[in-house]
């Protein structure tokens, strides 16, 4: 008979934003004339940059062209998008990569959540906490960790974040042999500097680990002192894998586009000890599982690369910037403490009392919808998340509302 994938029912809860989008839900229900702001998912509002809307109908027409037709891609994406991200995103910064570290792909949700099944299962992880769900999720499901227990599985070792340490924890002091790190943050907003992200690479090489770092909030670091992709620390070429999107940079959330770059000379050990190349095991899962990007959002991407579409997308992270000021003085007028906000998207709230009992009561009372940090952990707990991704209308309006309902 079938039976199912028993790590699965390890699964702790619902994915969190299915159980806030049931308790929105609700609310609505019972409240059909109140208009709702939403501030808690991390999803764009914002038009696509001008500069990429051509080269979606351009592409559609090439299409439309027998001699220009194009069927499968090449599942690693195409070159001419591979080559702008080398030159646009990476070689002013003195990384060296090559087009053949890079994979384009339909979002990094997807590679973070599926990067995993590269290791063994034996192998163990290590996370921040509080942690994007994802991270944990997937490596439960792959029989990874324990059971559920206090809020934690055991069988990971936690780096936990707190406001002593600015929610940028040092690393574990055991053995961990993949560790997921995001910077600028979600859930917490927190960046790290050359010098944390160094502690970081230090320990990867001495414990013959890998970084698995999620930048895929890079673009809103406006401090020229703070590190935009982990390649930029040495050593990290031999020990780090990145994870990186247009989605919150370019507003491809509904157009999906991302990708994942992993320098030749990181390795992992098989099961007689000879060195693979992860690079290599990348491309023969992702040429297994994933028939590549479509050909209209990869030009459409490319052009978020051009001169004009660059100034475009800076443009764009620069008003969620603007929002998040805006929130970040509402919530400080109002006494409560925050982390983010300034070169990251989000804003990190101090609750003073259970995140979920303040989530309801800025629900309830504002028709205001944030994310609780408990959802992201023990070390969320007494948090709310705070999203700048709305239009500044909804964002000014949500403040009144939330000052109005808190004072």
């Amino acid at each position: 008979m079938p039976k199912i994938n028993h790590h699965y029912t390890k699964l702790a809860t619902s994915y969190l934003f299915v159980d806030i989008a049931k308790r929105v839900r609700a609310w609505q229900d019972a409240h059909p004339d109140s208009q709702i702001i939403k501030l808690g998912i991390g999803d764009v509002t914002r038009p696509l940059p001008p500069a990429a809307i051509p080269a979606l109908p351009e592409a559609a027409e090439e299409m439309a062209d027998p001699a220009q037709f194009h069927g499968y891609g090449p599942e690693q994406g195409y070159a001419f998008l591979r080559e702008a991200i080398v030159r646009h995103d990476y070689a002013p910064r003195g990384v060296a990569i090559t087009a053949e570290d890079v994979f384009v792909s339909d979002g990094s949700k997807c590679d973070t959540g599926n990067f995993q099944e590269l290791f063994a299962v034996d192998q163990t992880i290590a996370v921040p906490d509080p942690v994007y769900p994802v991270y944990v999720d997937t490596n439960v499901m792959a029989g990874r960790t324990g059971a559920f227990d206090g809020g934690r599985y055991a069988g990971i070792v936690y780096m936990t974040g707190t406001r002593d340490n600015g929610f940028v924890p040092p690393p574990p002091e055991e053995h961990a042999d993949l560790l997921y790190l995001c910077f600028p943050n979600n859930p917490t907003g927190a960046t790290a500097t050359r010098e944390q992200l160094a502690a970081y690479v230090r320990y990867a090489i001495d414990h013959d680990a890998i970084i698995l770092f999620d930048a895929a909030y890079a673009e809103f670091i406006r401090d020229p002192d703070l590190p935009q992709s982990i390649f930029e620390i040495p050593g990290a070429e031999r020990c780090a894998v990145e994870f990186r999107s247009f989605s919150k940079t370019a507003g491809f959330t509904g157009l999906r586009c991302a990708y994942t770059v992993i320098p030749e000379t990181v390795t992992a050990a098989g099961p007689d000890g000879a060195r693979h190349s992860v690079r290599d095991l990348w491309s023969r899962r992702h040429s297994t599982k994933f028939n590549g990007a479509s050909y209209p959002v990869q030009r459409a991407a490319a052009a978020a690369f051009s001169e004009t579409g660059s100034r475009e997308v800076r443009a764009l992270s620069d008003y969620y910037l603007e929002n998040a000021a805006i929130i970040r003085s509402g919530v400080e007028r109002l006494g409560l403490a925050t982390v983010g906000g300034i070169n990251s998207p989000y804003v990190w709230v101090d609750a003073g009392r259970s995140s979920w009992e303040l989530f309801d009561e800025l629900l309830n009372k504002a028709g205001v919808v944030t994310t609780p940090g408990a959802g992201f952990g023990p070390g969320g707990e007494g948090f709310i998340r705070i999203s700048a991704f709305n239009d500044r209308p909804q964002v000014e309006e949500a403040m009144e509302r939330i000052v109005s309902a808190l004072s």
